[in-house]
């Protein structure tokens, strides 16, 4: 059973940064990825990023390309997602997701992975 626990999240104003970091226990083999998915104060809950382990490609939604950087830390088993050029509409609670044999993250969504983590919120003001 993989657990990932995500950290980072906070307030921040419009154009600010933050970056949120995802330590998971240990996957088996080298073909899994690492996805961010948000959750918006609707109820609504979309993949954002996915960074592919088995070939270190990366794939990003639309509403976050050119801000959002996810990547791979230094650390073992953990991720990073860099999010710059901050705006209210990135208000959400961010979840990490991790699931093995992930291929086309953003079109399959949460079908895609079997692990989250508990999420952890992030306010954008204007």
């Amino acid at each position: 059973q993989v657990q990932l626990v995500e950290s980072g999240g906070g307030s921040a104003q419009t154009g600010g940064s933050l970056s949120l970091v995802c330590s998971s226990s240990e996957f088996t083999g080298r073909d899994y990825a690492i996805g961010w998915f948000r959750q918006n104060p609707r109820g609504d809950r979309s993949p954002i990023a996915c960074i592919y382990n088995h070939n270190g490609a990366t794939d990003y939604a639309d509403s976050v390309k050119g801000r959002f950087s996810i990547s791979r830390a230094s650390a073992e088993n953990t991720w990073n997602l860099q999010m710059t050029n901050l705006k209210p509409e990135d208000t959400a609670v961010y979840y990490c997701a991790g699931g093995y044999y992930v291929r086309d993250c953003l079109t399959l969504g949460s079908a895609s992975f079997g692990y989250y983590g508990r999420g952890t919120r992030v306010t954008v003001s204007a």
